[in-house]
């Protein structure tokens, strides 16, 4: 249970099993899949996003790099400058 339950902790089972009853009776049988099928597309929704926050910072830190290793061309203000002197 260290995969997707790793942030309960030392909820032993217990007590899961006491939670997923009270659960039970607060939204009855018939909800339970629904509730259930939201969740599981709300966390494939939020990995999906934090995927692609992960690949733009990943292309942001690319170019980044890329632009520092190649050599860049004097920005025109630089270049007056230098023709004044």
């Amino acid at each position: 249970m260290n995969g997707i339950f790793g942030f309960l902790g030392n909820i032993g089972t217990t007590e899961l099993i006491i939670i997923l009853v009270v659960i039970l009776l607060l939204f009855g049988a018939k909800r339970l899949p629904e509730l259930a099928r939201g969740l599981g597309k709300s966390m494939q929704e939020f990995k999906k996003a934090s995927r692609e926050v992960e690949e733009n910072f990943r292309d942001a830190l690319d170019d980044d790099e890329g632009a520092k290793k190649s050599p860049s061309k004097p920005v025109e203000s630089e270049q007056k400058e230098e023709e004044k002197r």
